[in-house]
């Protein structure tokens, strides 16, 4: 199979993913970069020697490549993708689509008019401890499923998000939408509906405090980031803005009736998921979120708290332990790489992409408001039927 020719825009903390889309003569190979930064591009030369690196858009899509791979920070995601798919390559669009509705549904309605292939890298749809309660769910091992709850603990939240754009609720609208849009997709896939009604509550209840502040745009995460920072309240050299919630609670309302919770705080000790799925014959809640985390399976009546009825262990994936979260990076990159070459099925989708999008800005909405249940936002009917039914249809 001849190699998919990736272009690859934004050469920065996510290039990790550009990276592991080079396998040249294996499938895919990465032959040209854009990036306006000289760092970005001097790395990106390094990382890929015989690939076209240039400052200008331009330049990019004129370099023959298939695809496009969109790594850019969050705000710039449509002004990326929406030249690439017009020009008729496959887009990779790294989560969240964009970080307004209006952007998203843009990427999807001309993803649809120019027929290009449009693929969201929500990675968490690959990760093994999501794929095998999904498995478990799907074996009706806990009946129909009534309930989701998330809760995520952010233990790293004041390096990795409030030290760079993150904290700009400008560019990132906040860590709800730039965090928790994986977590929200993830209740939808394992609920089987969207939200359709969503309310929150939360606060900038500890890095708001904090008055040493640097700008950091010319560094890269590594260069700043430390497990030595603690506790929280000691954490130094934070963006210049800093006004995004880093506690934060939300319900979610779905449309076939499951209920759902998504707690985020960013300056817990540890760092992990924990999701809890009560049905009508059952409970399951995974403990760790790695390869060799458990998953505890009650379907047994207990008269107060007791050891699982059932324990699974979280496997390794596809590509071993290696890479990152969990390997489903490797995986999703892929399956990107089938999909974009000959339109193999996904496990991915653009309209549970935007779906998680506009469920995560509505919660902001309420939270940054009176905490009031609001209704969201409807997509294209006719979007839904084309993108339900392949690409192109």
């Amino acid at each position: 199979m001849t190699d998919l020719r990736i272009g690859v825009v934004g050469f920065g903390n996510r290039g990790s993913l550009a990276r592991e889309a080079h396998r040249p003569g294996s499938g895919s190979r990465v032959v040209a970069v854009y990036d306006p930064a000289e760092r970005a591009r001097k790395e990106a030369s390094a990382a890929f020697p015989d690939a076209v690196v240039t400052a200008t858009p331009v330049e990019l899509l004129a370099a023959g490549i298939d695809a496009v791979m969109v790594l850019t920070p969050d705000h710039l995601h449509a002004a990326a993708a929406i030249p690439a798919l017009e020009a008729g390559v496959a887009v990779f669009c790294e989560k969240p689509v964009a970080i307004a509705l209006d952007d998203c549904d843009r990427i999807l309605e001309t993803a649809r008019r120019t027929g290009s292939r449009l693929y969201v890298g929500h990675n968490m749809r690959h990760m093994p401890v999501i794929t095998l309660m999904r498995e478990l769910i799907s074996d009706g091992r806990v009946g129909e499923v009534k309930a989701i709850w998330c809760r995520h603990f952010v233990g790293n939240g004041g390096d990795y998000y409030f030290k760079d754009w993150h904290a700009d609720r400008s560019r990132s609208v906040g860590l709800l939408l730039q965090k928790g849009v994986h977590d929200l997709d993830i209740i939808h896939w394992l609920a089987g509906g969207y939200s359709t009604r969503v309310s929150g509550v939360g606060a900038l209840a500890v890095y708001g405090a904090i008055d040493d502040r640097r700008d950091h745009s010319a560094e890269r995460m590594d260069e700043w980031f430390s497990l030595n920072n603690w506790p929280p309240t000691a954490t130094t050299g934070l963006n210049p803005i800093v006004d995004v919630e880093d506690i934060s609670q939300v319900n979610l309302v779905l449309d076939n009736g499951v209920l759902g919770s998504y707690q985020q705080c960013h300056f817990t000790p540890d760092y992990w998921r924990n999701y809890t799925v009560i049905g009508t014959e059952g409970r399951l809640e995974n403990l760790g979120d790695t390869p060799g985390s458990e998953i505890r399976l009650w379907n047994r009546r207990h008269g107060t708290a007791a050891p699982p009825d059932e324990t699974y262990l979280v496997p390794a994936g596809e590509h071993g332990a290696a890479g990152g979260h969990g390997a489903a990076d490797a995986q999703m990159i892929t399956e990107f790489v089938a999909f974009a070459q000959d339109g193999a099925p996904t496990l991915t989708s653009p309209i549970a992409a935007r779906q998680a999008v506009a469920a995560a800005l509505q919660a902001t909405a309420s939270i940054r408001a009176d905490g009031g249940l609001l209704p969201v936002p409807l997509l294209d009917p006719e979007l839904i039927t084309y993108f339900d039914a392949g690409q192109p249809a």
